[in-house]
Order: structure tokens, then C-alpha cells, then sequence
């Protein structure tokens, strides 16, 4: 490989990783967008007027409340693939693998330094043998996971609270009929208007639970997207570069 390639890739490594947090803000972009359109037809309003329960109201709150979640997880995620990528730019330089006991103190502070130094300590310890990074690859993708859980029960309680309120509106939609009496027209008007109210609450949460899981759902995908791409370069790393200088050293 001549010089200038090896200087472009470095280049390129050392460049920061800003794909999740802009495929966030795009994504939050036009959903935002959608939101001031249905403002501005008055549907929102239409629907936190037409939804006594607030159960609608409630749905949206919990949606802004995971989003700023997702917004904070995708810049740690962001963070990590910057470190991550500075620690390959340290262990690219001439010289790096002849002494990787060296890399504790030149590694950038992140998730895949330590991880990197976890694989150092442990050829230490076990002084000879191959370096098995099963396990501590096992540990780093569930700390890169972090809270990303999180994503799949918010987007299951919107879905849920979507059908409670489904369910109270046929509630209240069928009430009125037990005690209908067909010849009161003055009954029958009323009971009509609260069978509309009890419908109006049924769809409206529904809709409102449907809509907020798929934009969850999408959202946490694309930051699981990112995280395993993170992983996967810690994994590329360690494994090129990292356990074969450890078990260089070792055989010497």
C-alpha cells in the first residue's frame, strides 16, 4: 500500500461519524413537518378536542418524551463511533503493533478503548495462548446497547394505549343503548351524540397509538442500525490489528 493511500484511509478514519444523528434529525425533520400540516388543517386540535379520556394527548407526550430518548442514545452512539474510530487511527500508526501494552495510556476515552484495553489486561494475565474475545464481545455489545430497549417498550405502550382507549370508546359508544327507548326522540338525539363522542375517542386513539409506534419503531431501528455498526467495527479492529499484536508479543 504506498503512503498517500495509507494517508487517505487515515484520513478518512479520523473523520467524525455524523450518519445517525443526521438520519435522525431528517427523519424528525418530516415528521415535524407532518405535525405543523395537521395543525394547521386543525386535525391535531380537532382530535385533543374530540378525546375526553386525553388518552390521545397522552400518546403524544410519551412519543416527544422517547424521541428525546432516541435523540440522546443516537448522540452517545455517535460519540462511540467517533472513538471508535480515533482508536484505529492510534493503532494504524507505524509502530503501534510492536508494543500494544502502550495502548492504555494512548487510546482515546470510549467503549471500544476499553474493551481494547480489557483484551490487554487479559493477555496479560493469561500470559500465552490465543486471546479469546468471546465474552468481553458479549459485554461491549450489550454496553453499545445500552438503553435501546427502551425504543421497543415505548413503541409497545403507545400500540397498548392505542387500544385501551379503543376499547373505552366502544365503551362509552355503547352505553347509551341499554337504555334507548326508540319513541323519545329527545333520548334518541342524546344517545346518538355520545355513540359519536365514544366513536370519535376509539379511532382517534387508536390512530394516535398506531402512528406513534411505526414513528418509534423507525426511529429505534435506525439507531440499531448505527449501534451494530459500531460493533461491527470494534469487531474488524480487534480482530485485525489488536489480538494478533497480543499474541505477537506473547510468542516472543
Amino acid at each position: 500500500m504506498s503512503v498517500t493511500t495509507m494517508s487517505s484511509d487515515l484520513e478518512t478514519v479520523s473523520l467524525p461519524d455524523r450518519a445517525p444523528l443526521l438520519h435522525w434529525m431528517i427523519f424528525t425533520g418530516l415528521c415535524a413537518f407532518a405535525g405543523v400540516l395537521l395543525w394547521q388543517y386543525g386535525l391535531i386540535r380537532l382530535m385533543v378536542a374530540s378525546d375526553r379520556t386525553y388518552i390521545s394527548s397522552l400518546i403524544c407526550v410519551l412519543y416527544l418524551a422517547s424521541s428525546l430518548h432516541c435523540l440522546w442514545r443516537t448522540l452517545a452512539i455517535a460519540r462511540e463511533a467517533d472513538a471508535s474510530r480515533s482508536a484505529a487511527l492510534v493503532l494504524a500508526r507505524p509502530g503501534s503493533d510492536v508494543a500494544p501494552l502502550s495502548w492504555r495510556d494512548a487510546l482515546p476515552p470510549g467503549l471500544v478503548s476499553d474493551h481494547i484495553r480489557n483484551l490487554v489486561v487479559k493477555a496479560e494475565t493469561q500470559a500465552s495462548g490465543r486471546v479469546d474475545q468471546t465474552l468481553l464481545l458479549r459485554s461491549l455489545a450489550d454496553r453499545l446497547r445500552g438503553s435501546n430497549g427502551f425504543g421497543a417498550f415505548a413503541s409497545d405502550t403507545l400500540m397498548k394505549l392505542g387500544l385501551l382507549g379503543t376499547i373505552i370508546g366502544f365503551i362509552i359508544m355503547l352505553a347509551p343503548i341499554a337504555g334507548l327507548d326508540a319513541t323519545d326522540r329527545t333520548m334518541m338525539k342524546s344517545s346518538m351524540g355520545l355513540m359519536s363522542d365514544g366513536m370519535a375517542i376509539a379511532m382517534y386513539t387508536t390512530l394516535a397509538g398506531l402512528v406513534g409506534s411505526i414513528l418509534l419503531k423507525v426511529q429505534y431501528y435506525m439507531l440499531d442500525a448505527a449501534t451494530a455498526r459500531v460493533f461491527s467495527q470494534a469487531v474488524t479492529l480487534t480482530e485485525t490489528r489488536v489480538v494478533p499484536a497480543l499474541e505477537r508479543v506473547h510468542e516472543r
